[in-house]
């Protein structure tokens, strides 16, 4: 299990941990009793991170937890993996609980697949059982993520996901169909199948429904390209290390539709993931080749390693033709978004400033930050070719985020829409955070629907 069944359990049993804020924990301090407070401070406690109290017979008597800041429960994450195995009772501000709680299941995340030796585990029991499913679904969708990133492409390639995809479905009574292989030509998805075809593993794309259809229509589109070798302009070594993580976006696409669906949402969901394995053989696609796409817009290879959009705007497209209330990609499309923000904070695009204003109040809310960055038009020029109506990849690595965007928008037109250019992978270990896949973003999104649809 990613996240151990028991980490978190309804109910009142176990050792107090008390979380505070500074401010609390320096009131506590004055008014705690002295063999208490002698122990905390000749601990050389300073009111950071956590410290244990012992009991008059040497026991664990209560665990003290102390927040730098008192929006930020993220150090209950780490708490989670440094505390004795056991049950602790979680005692925290109302406005902290759910945060705390979320942030201690985040932290108990284990990437053990590969790995024989278990670790042990501690439980935190919280008293309202509404709370525990909502935290619970949550992490099971953020653990979803981190385990399909985290898997060696060896095991995670297009027939993979459509595993873990018809699993989910069955899971809460969804439909998933797929078109795979050269089936991909004869249903017009020229592109997924031109980035697939040199792969012993079959491109495919995957489509999965759920929902009512009386509810409004939310697509999520993922990017799924299982391990990308740039194809025949080959990555050097150290750019290749990590690329069983650029299926990252249909990762998060799993993982949210995962919470949607747990938490039955009220929206008519659809998740499309054009799944390939971007490989290098005599019949890769080729630096000058011209792809008609499925919108009918015709494309010219400029760079074999620029896939990603190749295989995204045919699913675009599709998605596109049935004009949902809101269409939203997750993909980890370009170095450049990471120059621009750094790997932790996600960026977005968007073509209606209402959601994307909305979206930012919604990373604001969920403690998930998300940043948008501009769809700027005049960058479009980048994307002109002398021979098809537009390139796959601008001639300036500047701006390569907003190039990158403004190729997949030609492919939008109908739906309200956002473009996430996201990392999916922790480059160091924080709180909650291990390094390794991540979900950016997804919480946030999550936050999103929640107050549009709800």
């Amino acid at each position: 299990m990613p996240i151990p069944s028991d980490a978190l359990k309804t109910g009142t049993a176990g050792i107090p941990l008390n979380v505070f804020t500074r401010t609390e924990y320096d009131i506590w301090l004055e008014k705690a009793p002295s063999t208490q407070a002698n122990w905390v401070r000749n601990q050389g406690f300073k009111g950071k991170g956590h410290c244990l109290i012992p009991g008059p017979e040497g026991e664990l008597a209560a665990v003290l937890c102390v927040l730098q800041n008192e929006h930020d429960a993220w150090p209950l994450g780490e708490v989670a993996t440094q505390l004795p195995a056991g049950d602790y009772h979680l005692h925290a501000p109302e406005a902290l609980l759910e945060r705390a709680a979320l942030s201690w299941l985040l932290g108990a995340y284990r990437f053990d697949r590969y790995r024989t030796a278990q670790p042990t585990e501690a439980t935190l029991w919280v008293e309202q059982a509404a709370l525990v499913k909502r935290v619970s679904r949550l992490a099971e969708g953020v653990a979803l993520v981190r385990d399909l990133v985290n898997t060696p492409a060896s095991d995670m390639m297009p027939e993979h996901l459509s595993e873990a995809m018809i699993e989910l479905a069955n899971q809460f009574g969804g439909h998933v169909q797929e078109v795979v292989g050269d089936d991909l030509l004869t249903h017009n998805y020229p592109t997924i199948h031109m980035v697939g075809r040199a792969s012993v593993h079959a491109p495919r794309l995957l489509d999965m429904r759920w929902g009512d259809d009386k509810h409004p229509g939310v697509t999520l589109v993922g990017k799924g390209v299982c391990f990308d070798s740039g194809g025949l302009d080959i990555k050097p070594a150290n750019g290749m290390r990590l690329m069983k993580k650029d299926m990252g976006g249909a990762a998060h696409v799993l993982g949210l539709a995962h919470i949607i669906m747990s938490l039955e949402l009220p929206i008519k969901l659809r998740v499309l993931i054009p799944a390939v394995e971007n490989a290098i053989s005599s019949n890769a696609f080729r630096p000058g080749d011209v792809v008609k796409t499925r919108k009918g817009l015709t494309v010219e290879i400029d760079n074999t390693d620029a896939e990603g959009r190749l295989v995204l705007c045919d699913a675009l497209a599709e998605a596109d033709t049935e004009q949902p209330d809101l269409l939203i990609d997750f993909a980890t499309l370009t170095g450049a978004a990471r120059v621009a923000l750094g790997t932790e904070l996600p960026g977005f695009f968007s073509d209606s400033s209402e959601i994307a204003h909305a979206l930012q109040d919604a990373g604001i809310a969920a403690h998930d930050p998300v940043w948008q960055l501009p769809l700027h038009e005049a960058y479009n020029d980048f994307l002109k070719s002398d021979v098809a109506d537009l390139v796959n990849c601008a001639p300036t690595p500047f701006g390569g985020a907003i190039t990158a965007a403004l190729y997949l928008k030609r492919f939008v037109e109908q739906s309200p829409w956002v473009h996430f250019d996201v990392m999916a992978w922790n480059q160091r270990a924080l709180p909650g955070r291990p390094v390794g896949g991540e979900a950016m973003g997804i919480r946030a999104v999550f936050e999103l629907l929640e107050r549009r649809y709800r």
